[in-house]
């Protein structure tokens, strides 16, 4: 099964020091992941000092190019998730000289309003992902020809019979790379409970090669166990959660944790190299 480190998404320091932003923190990072047991590293461009988001192309490019000096990680970029861009404007970053391997297509359209129940509160009301169908056709269509594969990011049911439709039309490339979103926190995906995530993977299209679970929002922890049962990959790390339960931990040392949990299960992670073969690389 491959691991995926989503090493810092749009996550501040307050609650973990430990996420990194620039290029070379990444790379660094990714290292330490890949030695831990990750196969896949996905990564979000952030500007020093501030964390403020940086979708330029030379930031993807330097990461990229610093995380394959590093390391064998399977580098896995953003495209500007939810941030409210143009179509056109998030394909950008794949105009870098070096490009990632992987690059996702969110798959529909959504509220992206975390609901913090302790709190009765939620954290935003006004958090919409706009992913028309014309807008996913443009997103994958560029990203293919970027010499870049798409990673299918389903967010829920509708998300898999859209690209269900896509298959059939012959536009998504075959075999299917994969994340399957849930998440107790953000109210359109299917909860992070096994119940949750069996409704989803009843769903999964035939022609899927692999699938990840993301817990959008919070620890992967507790689902290690379904995800292992339904034969999926983990996609987690500090942008989804500091991880209190473990200190404040590196990327690295929550994929330890993961790890030690898989060999309890009697599962080891996926190679960089057994994941690209995989993708047919």
């Amino acid at each position: 099964m491959a691991i995926t480190v989503r090493m810092n998404e749009y996550a501040g320091r307050d609650a973990n020091p430990n996420v990194p932003w620039t290029p070379e923190e990444i790379a660094t990072d990714a290292a330490a992941c890949v030695e831990a047991g990750a196969a896949v590293v996905h990564f979000h461009g952030r500007r020093p000092g501030t964390g403020a988001p940086d979708p330029s192309p030379e930031s993807l490019g330097r990461t990229v190019e610093l995380v394959g000096e590093a390391c064998d990680a399977v580098t896995y970029c953003t495209l500007g998730a939810g941030t409210g861009a143009e179509r056109n404007v998030r394909l950008g970053p794949l105009e870098a000289a070096t490009r990632p391997e992987l690059a996702p297509v969110d798959l529909g359209s959504f509220n992206l309003d975390p609901y913090d129940r302790e709190a009765h509160a939620f954290a935003t009301e006004e958090g919409l992902y706009v992913n028309t169908v014309a807008t996913v056709r443009h997103l994958l269509t560029g990203i293919v020809a970027a010499g870049v594969a798409p990673t299918a990011v389903a967010w829920s049911i509708g998300s898999l019979r859209l690209l269900d439709a896509l298959l059939d039309q012959g536009a998504w490339p075959r075999p299917v790379w994969g994340d399957l979103v849930v998440s107790n926190r953000i109210l359109v995906t299917n909860p992070a409970t096994p119940a949750g995530l069996e409704a989803l993977v009843r769903f999964l299209p035939e022609a899927s090669a692999h699938w990840s679970l993301m817990c959008a929002g919070e620890s992967v922890l507790p689902m290690v166990g379904p995800a292992v049962e339904a034969g999926l990959g983990l996609a987690f790390g500090l942008g989804d959660s500091p991880y209190p339960e473990l200190g404040t931990p590196t990327n690295a040392e929550v994929v330890a944790a993961v790890v030690d949990e898989l060999g309890r299960l009697g599962r080891r992670p996926a190679t960089p190299a057994e994941v690209r073969a995989q993708l047919g690389g």
